[in-house]
């Protein structure tokens, strides 16, 4: 893309999410007049760290438009943005148009049970693969009432649901071998500044520009920037 055109694109594709996030409190940004400000920082974009092998993604690791996504399971917002997210792959998440990143971003001041959920879904990955840990996401994200109302013990029946061994995934989930992973998810959200959840960033693998949700986007203003993305 000519240098001449980014800008003005990036400006659009601001407008479109600014005043699009439910915050954590429930309230919608108010209007702002769109501006280039809501790009990234290169400090900010220098902080998220780098997708590799040891990410869960669903679509091409080269698709144009990545949406990595940090996530409290039982934050009712990103159950919200969850099923936001799984319309937007049904639709982008083929051609290697728009590809999902799933880390965690437990927040145990507010959820205390989200740090021991978001282990599950790293047990769910280790014995069944990528597949698997969507599958399991996925299901959890549909059971949970949210708001650290999800009885421990369906982690087990969604490991049995998505046809994983449940003695094997109770065993991997006692052992609280994948806190640090969780940990390390965690502090690299707060890295980038992020103070609530769903926490994301929208990237244009063609350009390099990073675009910060701060929020549960709604999918309209979501499936907007990442039209306008993938028409330019």
């Amino acid at each position: 893309m000519n240098d001449k055109f980014t800008l003005p694109i990036s400006i659009i594709i601001a407008g479109l999410l600014i005043g699009g996030g439910i915050y954590l409190n429930g309230k919608m940004e108010s209007e702002k007049t769109p501006t280039p400000n809501k790009v990234m920082s290169d400090n900010a974009k220098n902080s998220i760290r780098p997708i590799d092998a040891n990410d869960h993604i669903l679509g091409s690791s080269k698709a144009r438009v990545i949406v990595v996504e940090y996530s409290d399971t039982e934050c009712s917002f990103c159950k919200q943005f969850h099923s936001t997210m799984l319309r937007i792959m049904k639709e982008y998440g083929t051609n290697e148009r728009v590809a999902w990143v799933y880390r965690h971003f437990p927040i145990p001041e507010i959820h205390k049970k989200a740090a021991k959920e978001a282990e599950a879904l790293e047990c769910a990955a280790e014995l069944g693969g990528n597949a698997k840990f969507w599958e399991y996401t996925n299901r959890l994200y549909e059971v949970t009432p949210s708001d650290d109302g999800l009885d421990p013990k369906e982690l087990t029946n969604i490991a049995k649901y998505v046809g994983l061994p449940s003695d094997k995934f109770d065993t991997c989930l006692e052992s609280g071998q994948y806190a640090p992973r969780v940990e390390m998810d965690a502090n690299n959200a707060k890295e980038m500044g992020a103070s609530g959840t769903p926490y994301s960033v929208l990237i244009d693998t063609k350009t390099g520009e990073h675009y910060p949700l701060e929020g549960a986007y709604p999918y309209t203003q979501l499936k907007a920037a990442i039209d306008l993305i993938l028409e330019s």
